[in-house]
Order: C-alpha cells, then sequence, then structure tokens
C-alpha cells in the first residue's frame, strides 16, 4: 500500500444475515429503568396491574423492590384465593415429581437402586450410615428371628426380607472399604 491504510470491508457483501449473532454494526435499543431517575437498564417487566397487557421495566435491584411489595391474591375473594392458591400447588407438585432425581429416589445418588430399597426394608434414612444399619439389622432380628416368633409366618417373612437388606447393604460396604493391592 501507499502508507495510508484503510477500514477494513466486511465480507458479507451487504447481507446482515451471514454476520454472526450480535456482530451488527447499528446501535443496540437500550430501555432505561422505568422508575424515576434510575439509569440502569430496564430489562425487567414487571405488571402495572393485575391481569393487565401493559408492562413497567425495571432495572434488577427495582424490580427486587417492587416484587416485595406485591400482592399476588389481590382483588379476590377468600373463596377465590384458596382455589388459585390450590391450582398453583397442584401445578407445582407435578414440577417437582418431574425434577431428575424423582425417578431415582432420595438421596445423593451415591446408593444403588437395591441398596435404597434395603434401606426402606430396614426403617433407615437414605444417609444412614453402616454402624445404623447393624443396629438396625440386630433390632429386626431380635423381633422377627424364627426362634423367637416360631410359627409366625409374618415375622419369618420380615426377618427373611431383613436378612436380604443386610446382605445388600454389607455387600455395598465391603464394596466401597475395598483397596487394590
Amino acid at each position: 500500500m501507499n502508507g495510508m491504510s484503510r477500514a477494513k470491508r466486511s465480507d458479507d457483501w451487504g447481507f446482515p444475515r451471514w454476520r454472526a449473532y450480535g456482530a451488527s454494526r447499528e446501535a443496540q435499543k437500550v430501555r432505561i429503568c422505568d422508575r424515576y431517575g434510575c439509569e440502569e437498564p430496564g430489562n425487567c417487566p414487571a405488571p402495572k396491574s393485575p391481569n393487565s397487557p401493559e408492562r413497567w421495566y425495571f432495572c434488577e435491584a427495582h424490580a427486587a423492590e417492587y416484587n416485595r411489595g406485591w400482592d399476588y391474591f389481590a382483588g379476590l375473594s377468600a373463596e377465590e384465593a384458596a382455589e388459585r392458591a390450590a391450582d398453583e400447588a397442584r401445578g407445582a407438585r407435578s414440577y417437582a415429581r418431574a425434577q431428575h432425581y424423582g425417578w431415582g429416589g432420595p438421596g445423593d445418588g451415591s446408593r444403588s437402586a437395591d441398596e435404597m430399597r434395603a434401606l426402606e426394608v430396614l426403617g433407615l434414612d437414605p444417609d444412614a450410615d453402616f454402624e445404623a444399619t447393624k443396629k438396625a439389622w440386630r433390632g429386626l432380628a431380635k423381633e422377627c428371628h424364627p426362634d423367637v416368633r416360631p410359627g409366625d409366618e409374618e415375622a419369618a417373612k420380615r426377618f427373611a426380607a431383613g436378612q436380604a437388606a443386610f446382605e445388600v447393604l454389607k455387600q455395598a460396604e465391603e464394596r466401597k472399604s475395598w483397596k487394590p493391592a
């Protein structure tokens, strides 16, 4: 070149679709917070009144201030408020069931489904340690052992289930504590 540098032309031949997202040359429109005197961007919409399509646009701090005083049940009778609360709770329960741990059961994911069922048979919490498992198994064995309750089929079934549950948890504990040589 002859010493003068020129501005680089774009390679998109005037087709803005070919540019990367956010790479346009136009100025971005920024909506300012609707709170008087605030100069922050207003990117949090809030309804001007219940069931109204009109919105205020606040910054995050003023949106939090606005929501603190919001009464969701304003203008409703006690029966209507109770019905709306029940509808909301019903919807929230269905979302809670769909969470990723809903299908796996309680716990932190470190136990298998068999171990969780074994803990349930022994009446223990999902985070119970092995000492609590031994204690629960001994208590169940003292209560339901066939020598203690001869001829009681229900006790024999509970004893067998407890024995199988303890065996599952004992093997899991052994696997956890096993170290390769």
